[in-house]
């Protein structure tokens, strides 16, 4: 109501999980995706897609300078108590402890770094694309497994990999298809 009455530019920071689990692979913006409205990840999926729903009703009915970017998995300095893998992982690795694989560590993410993300969000603010939707985040994507290999490598730890069981609902890929950041915003990570 505020950015609508002051004609304010307005962003909606989404998430990739408004795709749930997805069938489509890698994700667009235009896929509707694949998530319960009842699971145990649900009360945040579903707020975010309130809130592009809710967003996309102010760009049309009341002519919002709006636009909502999907945010894949990102990372940076400054999380030590975010709980996100990459961190946890360091974390772990650099204490001596084991490294907490859930399910058979198969599952794909992408990471990107904060400060590209950051590069993303003013780009999409800049731009003058009402209501539009872009995927924003490193649409090179590696296996959990990958990535803890990765940070062990890095971190010359000798922890070990503990698997622990899947959480429900847990996407098995999540890669964003940023064609159109890259084609509008003329950004990419």
């Amino acid at each position: 109501e505020a950015a609508s009455k002051l004609r304010a530019k307005f962003l909606f920071a989404s998430t990739s999980e408004v795709y749930g689990d997805p069938k489509e692979h890698p994700q667009k913006e235009d896929y509707r995706g694949n998530v319960s409205t009842s699971g145990p990840r649900s009360v945040y999926d579903e707020s975010k897609r309130f809130g592009e729903t809710i967003t996309s009703a102010f760009v049309r009915s009341k002519g919002l300078d709006g636009r909502i970017v999907r945010i894949f998995n990102t990372y940076g300095p400054r999380m030590a108590d975010d709980g996100r893998v990459v961190i946890e992982f360091i974390k772990a690795a650099q204490a001596g402890k084991p490294l907490p694989v859930f399910g058979d560590g198969r599952q794909t993410r992408s990471f990107c770094f904060v400060s590209d993300m950051v590069d993303g969000l003013i780009a999409a603010m800049e731009k003058d694309e009402r209501g539009e939707i872009y995927n924003l985040g490193n649409p090179n994507e590696m296996s959990v497994m990958k990535l803890a290999g990765v940070i062990l490598k890095m971190t010359g730890s000798k922890s070990k990999i503990v698997y622990r069981p899947l959480p429900a609902d847990d996407p098995k890929q999540r890669c964003p298809d940023i064609a159109l950041a890259k084609k509008v915003l003329h950004w990419e990570p």
